[in-house]
C-alpha cells in the first residue's frame, strides 16, 4: 500500500508513502481544537507580575546594564484580552491559522459545506474563532461561529474545564523546581538591582513578562535579555509541571476533563450520534443544527487547560513515570510550550485510502503539525484504521472510568 496527501505540502509528502505503488490517501474529514490567539497576563497572574516588577523597579541603584531601561520603565499591559498580534488584525495568528487551513484543506470547503465553528464563551475565545473564519474558505464563503458555550460552572461545556470542582491542581512539585532554579537568579538580581529584596516566588512572573511584552509590541522585551537561555530552559520545565499536575497525568481528575471532548471527536470520525455521561451539553450535541454530523471541517476553540486535557484523555503524549521536581529530562516528550501555546491547535484528520488493496479509513492526529505515533492503535508511525482508533478510546469511552487506563 501507498499514501500521498492531497492535502500537504510538497516537502511533506515523503512522510506518508509506503512504497511507490502510486496509490492516494487524502483528509476527508478535519476537527481542529486551537487555543485562544495571544493575550496579556490574566488578572491573577498581572498581579504576580507587578509584586515582583514593583521590587524591582523600587531598587536604589542598578549594577547591570541589562537593568538600565528598569529607570524609565512602566506598566502598560493590559489584562486578560487579546493582544493585536492574536486575533484582531489581518496577519495575526489566529487569521494565518485559518488561511493556512484553507491552503492544505480548501477540498473541503464550499458554498454548501461550509466549516462549523464552536468557541467557548470567553472573549478572547471567541474573538479568535471570529478571526480564523476570516480567512478559513480562502475569503471566497462566509463561515460563522455557529454555537458560543457559556463559561459558567452550571454550563456543560466541553470547550472549558470548570465542571470538576472536585479537581484540585497540586503547585507542590512546580515549586520544589522554582525554588531551585530561582536561587541563583534571585541571588543575581538581588545584587543587581539594591534593595530589590525579591524572592524565589517572584521569579516565574518576571520571566513571563519576556513573552507576554514581546507578542504585545510584536519585538523583543527589554526582559529576555535579564534571564540566560538556560534559565529560561528551566522556567518551561517549571510550567510542564504545573500543567501536568492541574489537568494532565499528574492530576487523577485531570484528564477526565478532556472525556466529553473525545466523545464528541469520535461521534465526528464516525458520523454516529455523540455517547457520553462527562460534560457535554446534551441539548446542543443532540441537535443537527448545534452539532452536526455531515460536516468535512470542525474547528473549535478553546483554552490550554482544557487542551491539556483533552491530550491526557486521547492518550497522546504518555509519560512513563510521572515528572521528576528535582530533574529536568532533556528528552522528555510532556513540553507544554510545543503542546499548547498561543493559537496552537491540535488537528484529527479522517484520511480515506483509495486504491490500495485494503482501502477504508485511517486517522492521523497532529499537534501543531508535528504527527503523533499513535502507538496504542497502530504501528507508530502516526496512522491508525479508524475502527481500531475509535476501539483504543476506552477511558474517554467508558466516561472516564478510573479502572480504565487504555491507552497509556
Amino acid at each position: 500500500m501507498s499514501w500521498t496527501t492531497l492535502d500537504m505540502r510538497p516537502e511533506d509528502l515523503h512522510k506518508y508513502y509506503k512504497d511507490t505503488g502510486g496509490h492516494r490517501a487524502w483528509a476527508c474529514r478535519y476537527p481542529q481544537i486551537q487555543r485562544h490567539g495571544a493575550r496579556y497576563p490574566n488578572s491573577g497572574a498581572s498581579n504576580t507580575i507587578q509584586k515582583g516588577l514593583r521590587k524591582l523597579l523600587n531598587a536604589s541603584e542598578y549594577h547591570d546594564v541589562k537593568l538600565e531601561f528598569l529607570r524609565s520603565y512602566q506598566w502598560h499591559l493590559g489584562v486578560a484580552d487579546l493582544v493585536p498580534f492574536g486575533a484582531v488584525h489581518f496577519g495575526a495568528q489566529s487569521y494565518i491559522s485559518g488561511a493556512e487551513v484553507y491552503l492544505r484543506y480548501g477540498h473541503l470547503v464550499g458554498d454548501d459545506m461550509l466549516p462549523f465553528v464552536r468557541s467557548s464563551g470567553g472573549d478572547r475565545v471567541v474573538n479568535s474563532a471570529v478571526d480564523w473564519t476570516a480567512d478559513a474558505s480562502g475569503q471566497l464563503y462566509d463561515p460563522i461561529v455557529s454555537v458560543i458555550i457559556p463559561e459558567t460552572t452550571t454550563s456543560n461545556n466541553t470547550l472549558e474545564n470548570k465542571m470538576c470542582p472536585n479537581s484540585k491542581a497540586s503547585l507542590d512539585e512546580a515549586n520544589v523546581w522554582r525554588d531551585a532554579f530561582s536561587a541563583q537568579i534571585v541571588q543575581r538580581l538581588n545584587g543587581a538591582a539594591v534593595g530589590a529584596e525579591l524572592i524565589s516566588e517572584d521569579i516565574p512572573g518576571l520571566m513571563s513578562l519576556c513573552a507576554f511584552e514581546t507578542v504585545y509590541e510584536e519585538k523583543a522585551s527589554p526582559f529576555c535579555d535579564i534571564f540566560s537561555l538556560e534559565e529560561f530552559q528551566a522556567y518551561e520545565y517549571y510550567w510542564d509541571l504545573l500543567k501536568y499536575h492541574e489537568t494532565g497525568y499528574g492530576n487523577p481528575l485531570g484528564r477526565v476533563q478532556g472525556v466529553g471532548y473525545v466523545n464528541e471527536l469520535l461521534a465526528r470520525l464516525t458520523g454516529s450520534p455523540v455517547e457520553d455521561r462527562t460534560q457535554t451539553n446534551s441539548i446542543f450535541d443532540s441537535s443537527p443544527v448545534t452539532f452536526p454530523l455531515d460536516r468535512t471541517v470542525y474547528a473549535d476553540f478553546s483554552h490550554d487547560t482544557l487542551m491539556v486535557a483533552i491530550c491526557g484523555a486521547l492518550g497522546l503524549l504518555p509519560q512513563i513515570s510521572h515528572t521528576n521536581p528535582t530533574k529536568a529530562d532533556p528528552q522528555r516528550t510532556w513540553v507544554v510550550s510545543r503542546l499548547v501555546p498561543f493559537s496552537g491547535r491540535m488537528v484529527t484528520e479522517k484520511l480515506r485510502c483509495f486504491e490500495a488493496e485494503t482501502p477504508g479509513d485511517f486517522v492521523r492526529i497532529l499537534i501543531n503539525d508535528a504527527v503523533q505515533p499513535l502507538t496504542f492503535c497502530g504501528l507508530g508511525d502516526g496512522l491508525c484504521e479508524l475502527e481500531a482508533f475509535v476501539e483504543s478510546q476506552t477511558y474517554a469511552r467508558s466516561n472516564g472510568d478510573g479502572n480504565v487506563s487504555n491507552n497509556r
